[in-house]
């Protein structure tokens, strides 16, 4: 029971989390916000952003509170985790590195899954307007952008969602925690469910 529960906290923090990661992304490359899925964001995290961003102004183009309150957030859900599955409990060097990596690691997989369902919907639905896929547009393009200068289309085929695909693939095993947790003994489940 104590392993649903904990599942079912971690799936809700994690959704959670996500959309401050989204918020983030869809500031970085300036999104049109009036498209439903923006505003969605923005009314579930507005009310912890605005506050904190009355005390913590932005810093150039990086919303410092958004990005704030998912550190803080994901530094949370590990040091649950953490407490919960490890004989030892992390240090802070410890819990903010996890921290780190693990949106990192989030970040890179919200563009692996967007990448793929680009080019699911460029197959299926190529030519249409969807206020849903300009927004996807948005959002990958930038990511797509310098793999599409070095690989031009081959006989109208666009091989670089592909080799985008490979190089978040090859960033998400380089993103590692496993140095930081050394020295804490942690259950092989919770090392899967950090890293």
């Amino acid at each position: 029971m104590q392993d649903i529960l904990i599942f079912v906290f971690q799936t809700l923090l994690d959704l959670y989390i996500l959309t401050f990661v989204l918020r983030l992304i869809l500031q970085a490359v300036r999104a049109d916000f009036r498209n439903p899925v923006c505003q969605f964001v923005l009314k579930v995290t507005d009310p912890l952003v605005l506050p904190l961003r009355r005390m913590v102004p932005p810093v150039g183009p990086v919303d410092t509170a958004t990005l704030l309150i998912a550190l803080a957030l994901q530094a949370l859900l590990t040091g649950i985790l953490l407490n919960i599955a490890c004989t030892t409990g992390p240090n802070m060097i410890q819990l903010i590195g996890l921290s780190v990596i693990r949106l990192a690691r989030l970040t890179l997989n919200i563009y692996f899954f967007l990448i793929i369902a680009q080019v699911i919907i460029s197959w299926v639905a190529a030519g249409q307007y969807n206020p849903m896929f300009v927004l996807l547009n948005q959002v990958v393009d930038p990511v797509l952008r310098p793999f599409r200068r070095l690989i031009p289309p081959i006989a109208g085929v666009d091989l670089s969602p592909l080799f985008a695909i490979i190089a978040i693939q090859v960033f998400l095993r380089l993103l590692s925690g496993r140095q930081l947790m050394s020295g804490m003994i942690c259950s092989n489940f919770l090392q899967m469910q950090l890293l």
